[in-house]
């Protein structure tokens, strides 16, 4: 039940923080309106590292926070496929509930935003340029890299970093992957970033707000669960695990 709950409220804190500052960006009015791209990709790395601590605190040694993550721990031993299941069921539920929590920091901004694409969004990814088959190849490439480079960071001949460290260095690689390969799609690369805001955005009464955008939904969805499954595979071949 700790690595439950603490999967649950760590991906809230991730989208509180993540969504948010996407909000304070997008959303009209906001001290932080049009100020770009660098500072929304350091949010998203400061917000994995936040959602990361504080799953950890309450007893969720793993802090995935991600279901893509999961389901490659999961093929590595780490989950039975019970839990496996039950902890990205309890990320998503976290993303739903910070996605919440951003609605309410931002409350006036809504009805001033006029524009319904930043007002979605402020919760889920958006394509650049819409492309199924290249979007899902993007969001495959970015969680198979994201993966790759978990399973590279704490490999043994990488040594054993003191205490608290971890935290940092997946935050850094969050924003590492948001200034490369982020642009294309927004890089979810996690099915409970993605999905969860989403559904608040379909539930919320939020001023003005347009659709949520399902015919797009699957792409951060599969696209980052088959980049996690590739990646231990190829991590697994190379013996990086």
């Amino acid at each position: 039940m700790d690595n439950l709950f603490g999967e649950f409220l760590g991906t809230a804190i991730l989208v509180i923080f993540g969504c948010g500052v996407v909000a304070d960006v997008c959303l009209k009015g906001s001290k932080g309106e049009n100020s770009g791209w660098i500072v929304i990709t350091a949010g998203w790395g400061f917000a994995v590292m936040l959602g990361v601590f504080t799953a950890t605190s309450l007893g969720a040694p793993q802090g995935d926070l991600n279901p893509a993550v999961t389901l490659a721990k999961a093929m590595n031993g780490v989950y039975t496929p019970t839990q496996a299941v039950a902890t990205m069921v309890s990320q998503l539920i976290g993303g739903i509930v910070g996605a919440i929590v951003v609605y309410l920091a931002y409350l006036p901004h809504w009805e001033a935003t006029e524009d319904k694409a930043s007002k979605l969004g402020v919760f889920s990814t958006i394509p650049a340029i819409r492309s199924y088959a290249s979007n899902f190849l993007c969001e495959a490439i970015g969680t198979f890299l994201l993966v790759l480079m978990i399973f590279a960071m704490f490999h043994a001949n990488n040594g054993k970093f003191p205490a608290g460290v971890g935290p940092y260095l997946v935050g850094v690689l969050i924003w590492a992957l948001g200034l490369s390969i982020g642009g294309p799609t927004g890089y979810a690369i996690s099915p409970a970033r993605d999905l969860g805001p989403r559904i608040a955005h379909a539930i919320l009464p939020i001023a003005g707000k347009g659709t949520s955008d399902w015919a797009y939904s699957w792409v951060p969805v599969v696209g980052p669960m088959v980049g996690g499954a590739v990646a231990y595979i190829f991590a697994k071949l190379v013996g990086i695990i």
